[in-house]
């Protein structure tokens, strides 16, 4: 199974077309007779060998491996990218129906972006980092809307985003939870039932269908939608973790770090958007 974030299914992280993170540790693998001595490439995607000579593979130079020093430093510049757009469109666009329009222009534009890097077979950090400059203009004007109308959401959902990813962290790295292969099958069904619903209920809401929102509406109904949906990204935040820990361990090239600080900034997007909304529902019923 590989991970709910498009940037992982794509590119890096899996190996022999399934979910990373279920065997021995490269180190107890080829020359000990672990569970690569029967077909290494099948494990390790990033395994080199040498055909010549008919060695086993070999991972890629240590100095071109990916670290976890890698990840925290691609994260931070991409994430504080999407804080310097959402502080900058705070502050110059004001709340208004123009703004609003800015803003789904934005959203819009950081979608394709992600896109286009999801089939890109090499990260362009051009592309991530523009991807995060406009997904902060989008996040910049929605908080600012919600700030207006809820004074100081804004900065709860932003506690509740890092309580959310530094709980799961934090339980991922006790061994609470278990990242295999039947965890994200069940996880990732869900999440695909969450989408579909979600979109149905869109498409209802847009057809005058469902009123105030239907499901996403801001009552208590709307409360429950918005918490399933922070637990599921969690669930992905998970997913993440066990990837660039896999790549990590697997040897992957250091410029895969873009990819880990990609997806990691668009799990932590979705989770304070949710959290956003779920704050300004509990808001309302104050």
């Amino acid at each position: 199974m590989r991970s709910s974030n498009p940037v992982f299914s794509r590119r890096g992280f899996s190996r022999d077309n399934g979910y990373a993170g279920f065997h021995t540790a490269p180190q107890a693998g080829y020359a000990q007779g672990g569970p690569y001595a029967q077909n290494p490439y099948a494990q390790n995607p990033y395994a080199q060998a040498d055909v010549q000579q008919g060695a086993p593979p070999q991972a890629p130079a240590t100095t071109d491996r990916m670290t976890m020093d890698d990840v925290v430093v691609r994260s931070a510049l991409t994430l504080g990218t999407v804080a310097v757009g959402a502080v900058l469109a705070w502050a110059l666009l004001p709340v208004s129906g123009t703004s609003y329009g800015l803003a789904v222009g934005a959203a819009l534009i950081a979608f394709v972006l992600a896109m286009v890097q999801s089939f890109k077979r090499t990260p362009v950090p051009a592309l991530i980092l523009g991807y995060a400059a406009f997904e902060g203009v989008f996040l910049g004007v929605i908080s600012e809307m919600f700030n207006s109308r809820w004074n100081g959401a804004p900065f709860q959902a932003v506690l509740g985003t890092m309580a959310v990813s530094g709980a799961t962290l934090l339980v991922y790295k006790a061994g609470w939870i278990r990242v295999t292969a039947r965890y994200a099958r069940i996880g990732m069904a869900i999440a695909m039932a969450f989408l579909v619903v979600t979109a149905v209920n869109l498409l209802l809401v847009v057809f005058g269908v469902a009123d105030n929102g239907g499901l996403r509406s801001f009552g208590p109904l709307g409360a429950i939608v918005g918490i399933i949906a922070i637990l599921l990204g969690a669930f992905f935040l998970t997913l993440d973790f066990k990837q660039i820990e896999d790549g990590i361990a697997y040897g992957a090239p250091r410029n895969e770090s873009w990819l880990a600080a990609f997806g990691l900034t668009m799990t932590l997007v979705w989770i304070y958007v949710e959290m956003l909304r779920l704050v300004a529902i509990f808001s309302s019923n104050d």
